[in-house]
């Protein structure tokens, strides 16, 4: 079962519009660059997370919305921003007829390109790149930092200051007025999990700390995600979904941060700092980058000591959002999107995008926490709630 009310007759009790302000979180099929695309090419996107209202999914993961590039100017001289906009005009939903789109790009996620109020993606200026600002944050990883700050003192060559965005790249679409929708479509997932499984999920939590804590014990992220499955499943579902395995700290991952923070661009494997939870640092490590080192996904998997009835692994996770650098008195970091509740959408939207989720369900531990400090003392807020992943048990 997938939660949808199943006879065709209630479907006329569903919602068939989508208010204007309703986001469409897509994800590019098609290539865009201010130095290789053209006026008026054609691009397509699909959807990567359902629009529900209720119990109802009105535009699912993998509706289809097709665009034109109305404006591209590349970069004429250093102190010039390159500008590229995409009018998408079109979704089709699985087994429906193509339906007139009216909305406007608001995000690029994890770019370090602005985007305008009118949807127009402004690049960057070399003298904007935060060279400068790199030495706090390679202080988190210890002496093995120290290597990399002298790294740093390499030049890299002239930075790139052009729109390029590769296929899978996502983004944020406002609808600018309401969308008639014919039907609802069946969810990707189930949208609970089954009673064994939330008891086991719950006797795990029971015991659980709350939070991860850095080495010196300071109390760090609060722990807001549960995987259900094995590890090979979690790499396999994360490496779909367009994520990558954090990097080990070595000399080849020191050069690419390096490399990253120098000419502010994308390190996909970057190594993470490591956090502690059941008194050992994380198993698993997973994040999404785009084109600038300061913004990326993130999360770390710690395995519980816990298994459900039927033997599979049970996962606690912790995931936070790069946006930018904290800079206050002693601490030079990554700034955190304070809404975790936010990360913790994404992540699992992003893992049932894939097709290998079996079902996803909100549930709350007991003694909820509801906002904090992280390790490096930036501020966070939640509902409280983790969300369960259960991963879809292989077929043989």
């Amino acid at each position: 079962m997938l939660g949808i009310p199943g006879p065709a007759c209630l479907w006329a009790d569903a919602p068939s519009i989508l208010a204007s302000g309703t986001k469409l979180y897509v994800r590019l099929d098609t290539p865009v660059s201010t130095t290789t695309s053209h006026l008026k090419q054609s691009v397509t996107a699909h959807v990567v997370r359902e629009v529900t209202m209720g119990q109802w999914v009105l535009v699912p993961i993998g509706s289809e919305v097709t665009g034109t590039i109305e404006k591209l100017i590349p970069a004429s001289d250093p102190t010039d921003h390159a500008r590229l906009l995409i009018h998408f005009y079109q979704l089709v939903i699985p087994r429906h007829a193509p339906t007139s789109l009216i909305a406007h790009l608001t995000e690029v996620e994890n770019a370090r390109e602005t985007v305008l109020q009118e949807g127009t993606i402004r690049g960057v200026l070399a003298k904007d790149v935060p060279v400068g600002r790199m030495d706090g944050l390679l202080e988190k990883f210890g002496s093995a930092g120290s290597q990399m700050e002298v790294m740093s003192n390499k030049t890299w060559g002239k930075l790139d200051t052009s729109i390029d965005f590769p296929a899978g790249t996502d983004m944020i679409l406002v609808l600018d007025q309401p969308l008639a929708v014919e039907s609802p479509s069946p969810p990707t997932a189930a949208m609970e999990i089954a009673p064994p499984l939330a008891d086991a999920v719950q006797k795990v939590l029971a015991d659980a700390p709350q939070r991860n804590e850095s080495k010196a014990k300071k109390p760090g992220d609060p722990i807001n995600l549960v995987v259900v499955g094995s590890e090979e499943q979690i790499l396999q579902s994360f490496q779909k979904a367009g994520w990558n395995e954090a990097s080990k700290l070595n000399r080849q991952s020191m050069t690419g941060t390096v490399r990253a923070m120098a000419s502010d661009e994308g390190y996909g494997q970057a190594p993470v700092s490591q956090l502690y939870l059941y008194g050992r640092p994380e198993d698993l490590a997973f994040e999404k980058m785009l084109n600038t080192f300061l913004k990326r996904h993130h999360l770390r998997l710690w395995k519980t000591p816990l298994t459900t009835a039927d033997g599979r692994a049970i996962w606690l996770g912790a995931a936070t959002h790069d946006i930018g650098l904290d800079v206050h008195p002693g601490v030079v970091s990554h700034a955190i999107d304070s809404n975790l509740d936010a990360e913790r959408a994404k992540v699992g939207a992003d893992l049932m995008a894939t097709g290998m989720v079996a079902a996803e369900q909100l549930v709350t531990r007991p003694n909820p926490l509801s906002e904090g400090l992280t390790s490096t003392g930036a501020t966070w807020r939640t509902d409280g709630q983790l969300l369960v992943v259960e991963m879809k048990t292989p077929t043989l």
